[in-house]
């Protein structure tokens, strides 16, 4: 039996023009996470993850949600999504609610107090991403924009039971 190892495949490493559009991405991704989390933490005292999980539960049904669907959702672990729930609770913006027909879960819900802070910061956060993002784009190059991300995403989310994914974790 030869128990040597094949040699390995050489890499397909990226051409001239695809190291510029990822380092390009990167740096444009980098910096508007940045823009967004320094804009909501200076107009509403949050950061922008948080915006996003009130965001979340707002547009739920009787403005609440498992705790599992919202790590979900928002692309974290639990673990994350745990502390900034207690971050969010400490601050009267969200309660947890115990799952009546499963003892482990929970619900997260969005507080009046929590609303009302979502309604004060939803103005300056839309007019953020619109003048860093939106508007530096032509129509066509939002639409191939989305496109491409709704691909990329699409191939990063297995949809197998064993999948490594963040809220999983």
């Amino acid at each position: 039996m030869n128990t040597a190892s094949a040699p390995a495949e050489e890499p397909r490493w990226l051409t001239d023009e695809e190291q510029r559009t990822w380092r390009a991405y990167m740096h444009a991704a980098t910096l508007l996470e940045d823009h967004l989390d320094r804009q909501l933490q200076r107009d509403a005292g949050m950061p922008h993850v948080y915006y996003g999980l009130l965001v979340q539960l707002v547009e739920a049904p009787r403005r609440r949600l498992r705790m599992t669907e919202l790590a979900m959702n928002a692309k974290i672990t639990r673990s994350r999504l745990s502390h900034a729930i207690a971050r969010l609770e400490k601050n009267g913006w969200v309660r947890r609610e115990d799952c009546p027909s499963d003892k482990r879960g929970q619900f997260a819900v969005l507080t009046d107090q929590g609303h009302e802070m979502l309604s004060k910061a939803a103005p300056g956060h839309v007019s953020a991403v619109r003048q860093a993002f939106f508007d530096r784009l032509t129509p066509e190059q939002h639409q191939a924009l989305g496109d491409a991300m709704r691909v990329i995403a699409e191939g990063l989310q297995p949809k197998d039971a064993g999948a490594d994914l963040p809220w999983l974790r």
